[in-house]
């Protein structure tokens, strides 16, 4: 008998450890990345603003090329909405919706993930000049990991995973901008 209850009292502690460690860990994290691109700031914007562009550049849209694509509202306006459904787990289901612009300097993004977990995370690109007629853009998120599902922090580093994606993302856009011509360039080309 004396044998059972310390094998229960053990088997408690074994499994409150956890859920106590996770009252100390963070739940929730920002991710900044950014790269200058040889471009004017309007130029960038102009692409960015888009959503649909982003299937050129972005590392998630790349991940099932069989992924479903629908869309809502006007593209490059507040409101619209692109939305995805892929049986990859690593790109499961769920929408981006433009919640904010502002013209050459900012737009503002609501992400609902759907599956493999549900979450509503906030994202932004801000546009800033360079040093010339580049563009610095920065491309930012946020997310949020409940109680106890916060202790993976202690074991998956999401900030990596996610600035590595973005930065992937927007070396992408930087490469896709960069070989276009720019206007000037196409009105002398013969």
């Amino acid at each position: 008998m004396r044998f059972i209850k310390t094998l229960f009292i053990l088997l408690a502690l074994i499994m409150a450890v956890p859920l106590i460690a996770a009252l100390f860990v963070k739940s929730d994290y920002q991710v900044t990345t950014n790269v200058v691109i040889n471009r004017p700031v309007a130029e960038v914007y102009d692409y960015v603003k888009y959503l649909k562009n982003q299937d050129k550049f972005s590392v998630w849209a790349k991940m099932d090329p069989a992924m479903k694509r629908s869309y809502r509202g006007v593209d490059g306006t507040v409101g619209f909405v692109s939305a995805w459904k892929s049986d990859n787990p690593e790109v499961g289901q769920g929408e981006q919706e433009i919640v904010a612009m502002e013209t050459n300097k900012r737009i503002d993004y609501e992400l609902r993930f759907l599956t493999p977990f549900e979450s509503t995370e906030p994202a932004y690109m801000l546009f800033e000049p360079y040093e010339g007629n580049r563009t610095n853009l920065s491309w930012s998120f946020k997310g949020h990991l409940d109680y106890p599902t916060n202790l993976m922090f202690l074991f998956v580093d999401f900030e990596t995973m996610i600035a590595t994606d973005l930065l992937r993302g927007l070396s992408n856009l930087k490469l896709l901008l960069e070989s276009e011509p720019t206007p000037q360039e196409q009105i002398q080309s013969p």
